[in-house]
């Protein structure tokens, strides 16, 4: 069997001395992340235009490519810099490098490196990532130990002693959940948040296999169809004709974090009030972010634990759907009403799901569980009907349509999910536009057609009758 590389986040106790030791290698960091990449904009920024004009200067000038900064001379400079304390040269301050641990200030070279070349070239799908940022204290908040830097001195029923290279003393860890036995420790990730210390810890878990993913061949049994419903209180559908909850964790805090971000904007600039309240904010985001988080996770194990192999999930431009509308402006040059203002609540709604957070999770989950996530395009997915080529649902009110032929009440959103689910595996019918018509080119509607009116009739609710008693599915 081939280890498994596993995280695990726990909660750290650093003493007074060791919280002040922490802060300063953040400090040094910050740093060195933000010098590094300023001598790579100067570089760029002096030598990008002359090498697009007259490409040739490679060849004329190679001392000039010698010195381009990149991760190795930009490394190279720690033996100069730690002889001696480097000064900030807008606030005078002196740093000393020597006090971190050079993994640690090697592995920031390593992400000035990552988001500069996301930034030029894109990551391995092609995709540019916008302009690298310089850090401040707020948005720099974790730092990266390597293995060789760090000894379990004892593990406890709940807490880990560790020691780490340059600091002092032992870190309690406390363990809400036991390690797992034979672990190898490769790195820890310690992040500082907004109510304390965090350890996340890397590790090879030799009992956990590897499944090769490739080797899973969808089908109609071991496949699940999920949709995004995004409807009052319900999060996914299911193609097995069920529903999930939504949390909706800021729609419920939005008027607690509104109260304190208030009283915030009130309260003086660099007063102790105003930075007592800022970290009253910033524990509220928190609790928003972690009870997303937990929310994602929890639906995710219940997904997995259905005990299907495949799921099959919409491919959603989530960028475009939290969009704003573009601006309307008149021939005299004033603003026309545009829809923002009804688009407003479902931007802010699609952001409250964090749907992209979600799959990210259930990917995870599903692979520990030798699943796979597949993304489809969720085109027509929610207005055709799955088992016959009718477009009904055409418009989003229609949330429920009953067929008097087939005597069934068809949800919408299972129905979406549903048809998820066939196209994942290849069966449903070719959809084009023609002369503004949606036609519908090849189907393969027939061959499903059994298994999705044996879904739809599965959980089919009994309708009332005119007498107030409980009779047929035939609508009152």
């Amino acid at each position: 069997m081939i280890p498994t590389l596993l995280n695990y986040q726990y909660r750290m106790y650093p003493d007074t001395n060791q919280k002040l030791e922490l802060n300063e290698w953040l400090r040094i960091c910050q740093y060195w992340y933000n010098r590094q990449l300023g001598e790579r904009f100067t570089w760029w920024q002096d030598n990008n235009l002359q090498l697009k004009a007259f490409p040739w200067w490679r060849e004329l000038f190679p001392p000039l490519f010698d010195t381009k900064p990149d991760y190795y001379n930009q490394k190279a400079q720690l033996p100069t810099i730690k002889r001696d304390y480097a000064q900030v040269w807008h606030s005078g301050e002196l740093l000393d490098f020597t006090r971190v641990p050079s993994q640690t200030l090697q592995d920031v070279s390593k992400r000035v490196t990552s988001a500069f070349s996301r930034f030029l070239g894109g990551d391995s799908n092609g995709n540019r990532s916008g302009k690298p940022r310089f850090k401040n204290a707020a948005s720099f908040s974790t730092i990266k130990v390597e293995g060789q830097a760090i000894k379990i001195e004892r593990v406890e029923k709940d807490w880990l002693f560790m020691s780490i290279s340059k600091l002092a003393g032992w870190i309690k860890v406390r363990l809400h959940r036991p390690l797992p036995d034979g672990f190898i420790l490769k790195n820890i990730l310690i992040t500082k948040k907004a109510d304390g210390w965090y350890a996340t810890i890397a590790l090879e878990d030799p009992t956990v296999p590897v499944f090769n993913l490739d080797e899973i061949v969808p089908t109609w049994e071991n496949s699940l169809g999920l949709d995004a419903v995004l409807h009052e209180d319900d999060y996914l559908a299911t193609s097995d004709n069920k529903k999930l909850p939504s949390i909706k964790s800021f729609r419920k805090s939005k008027g607690r974090l509104a109260k304190v971000s208030r009283r915030k904007a009130q309260a003086q600039k660099g007063s102790k009030k105003r930075r007592k309240l800022a970290l009253r904010e910033a524990r509220e985001h928190q609790k928003i972010a972690r009870s997303r988080k937990d929310h994602a996770y929890k639906t995710a194990h219940e997904l997995v634990r259905t005990d299907k192999k495949v799921f099959f999930v919409e491919n959603l431009n989530l960028r475009g759907l939290t969009k704003r509308n573009k601006a309307k402006i008149d021939d005299d040059g004033k603003f026309l009403p545009n829809g923002q203002s009804a688009k407003s609540g479902l931007n802010l709604s699609w952001n409250d799901a964090a749907f992209g957070q979600f799959f990210t999770t259930l990917d995870y989950i599903a692979a520990k569980a030798g699943a796979v996530v597949v993304r489809v395009n969720p085109a027509y997915t929610s207005q055709l009907l799955a088992y016959r080529d009718e477009f009904i649902f055409t418009d989003c009110s229609i949330r429920n349509y009953f067929d008097l032929q087939e005597l069934l009440d068809v949800d919408r959103d299972v129905n979406a999910s549903i048809n998820i689910k066939r196209v994942g595996l290849g069966l449903f019918p070719t959809i084009k536009r023609r002369r503004g018509k949606v036609v519908i080119t090849t189907t393969a509607t027939a061959s499903t057609s059994e298994e999705v009116l044996e879904i739809q009739r599965r959980c089919q609710k009994p309708t009332p009758t005119a007498c107030g008693g409980v009779g047929s599915s035939l609508p009152v």
